[in-house]
């Protein structure tokens, strides 16, 4: 495989931005691999909150497992965003705009990469677990499955005041404008699950038992989506809490589920 670092400007989040991305490697020789004209599956991955586009490389064997699997990896950074649009941040970061309008064209025109649907897959953790469902429950039509680790939609009206990411919910209501604006927002994936459950690409959810932060949030969502009818694979995990271990047995999974292995 290679390991790309790739560093540009980026016309929605107002200045420079770094992406990993592995891709397959010459396979024989290469001037005949390469005129090939061969566009790989890609797997779209997202960080969690404190993390940046490194890493799922620097705590994990995702290298490898890509390598395994001939499957193209894209690794964006979206700061502590929810990868929802931020107008109120600096000059704006607007994390939501930027994976569908910017960096996946861009991705698709530089790289040998697929654009078609059956194709692409997301994922991510924590809050990247959350990304994972703001891209695939808004443009459903760009995703074929979405894999989802220690996060869940969740109903945006039950605000936990206690939680330690308190600040960032009132934050993102004053940046959307109010309550209203932040129900009406992208973001509000309970909302979604239930008005778009027949069009979701596949989806699957997967949390450690022992995690302190996402398994009460789990159990409602998953409660909320067999009263809607929302199909998806719920996986608990014995034994796991928040934690580098869970993804890392996680993204196996999710890996051998999109290419059905």
């Amino acid at each position: 495989m290679s390991l790309l670092q790739w560093n540009f400007r980026s016309i929605y989040l107002r200045g420079n931005t770094d992406v990993s991305i592995i891709l397959p490697e010459s396979q024989g020789e290469p001037e005949q691999f390469y005129e090939k004209g061969k566009k790989y599956k890609v797997l779209w991955l997202l960080h969690g909150t404190f993390g940046d586009h490194t890493d799922w490389v620097r705590y994990t064997n995702i290298e490898r497992y890509a390598c395994e699997h001939n499957l193209a990896v894209v690794m964006p950074s979206a700061l502590n965003s929810m990868y929802g649009n931020w107008n109120s941040f600096a000059m704006g970061y607007d994390a939501f705009d930027y994976l569908i309008k910017e960096l996946m064209p861009a991705v698709y025109a530089w790289f040998p990469i697929s654009d078609r649907k059956e194709d692409n897959f997301i994922a991510g953790l924590s809050m990247g677990g959350r990304g994972a469902c703001v891209y695939a429950f808004n443009h459903p039509e760009l995703f074929a499955k979405a894999f989802v680790m220690s996060a869940v939609p969740e109903d945006l009206t039950d605000i936990d005041t206690k939680s330690p990411f308190y600040h960032r919910v009132e934050n993102l209501i004053a940046n959307y404008g109010g309550m209203e604006g932040y129900l009406n927002s992208e973001l509000n994936l309970w909302k979604l699950a239930k008005e778009r459950k027949d069009e979701l690409p596949e989806l699957y959810f997967t949390c450690g038992d022992q995690d302190p932060i996402a398994w009460k949030r789990y159990n409602q969502f998953k409660a909320y989506a067999e009263e809607t009818g929302l199909k998806a694979v719920f996986d608990e995990v014995e034994g796991y809490s928040h934690e580098w271990p869970f993804w890392e047995l996680s993204i196996q999974k999710a890996i051998k589920w999109f290419l059905n292995k």
